[in-house]
């Protein structure tokens, strides 16, 4: 068992930058594919990074956002840049022990751990 807790988000610029960070418990992280997800108000929680195999970003943050883990800190991260008012959500944090397919990666549902989530706002 895996517990998540986020940190990092709060208020910033357009065009700022913000570093989120997922701090994970047990010593098995390193095997665990970590996600990123947002949800916005009245929205749906959509997928915004993942590292399994490979790293995997959505259309709309590819080239800005950078997804990284230390595993000796059992820590995972999403480094945010050029931050647009349209990134405003609240960000959690997921993972699953093991490698995912790349179907897997982009469904939430496919997650087993999450955290409790961490509110990054982007004003115009």
């Amino acid at each position: 068992q895996v517990q998540l807790v986020e940190s990092g988000g709060g208020l910033v610029q357009a065009g700022g930058s913000l570093r989120l960070s997922c701090a994970a418990s047990g010593r098995t992280f390193g095997s665990y594919t970590m996600g990123w997800f947002r949800q916005a108000p009245g929205k749906e929680r959509e997928f915004v990074a993942a590292l399994s195999w490979g790293v995997h970003y959505a259309d709309s943050v590819k080239g800005r956002f950078t997804i990284s883990r230390d595993n000796a800190k059992n820590t995972a991260y999403l480094q945010m840049n050029s931050l647009k008012p349209e990134d405003t959500a609240v960000y959690y944090c997921a993972a699953r022990l093991g490698l995912m397919s790349d179907q897997s990666l982009y469904a939430a549902i496919s997650y087993d751990h999450w955290g409790q989530g961490t509110q990054v706002t982007v004003s115009s």
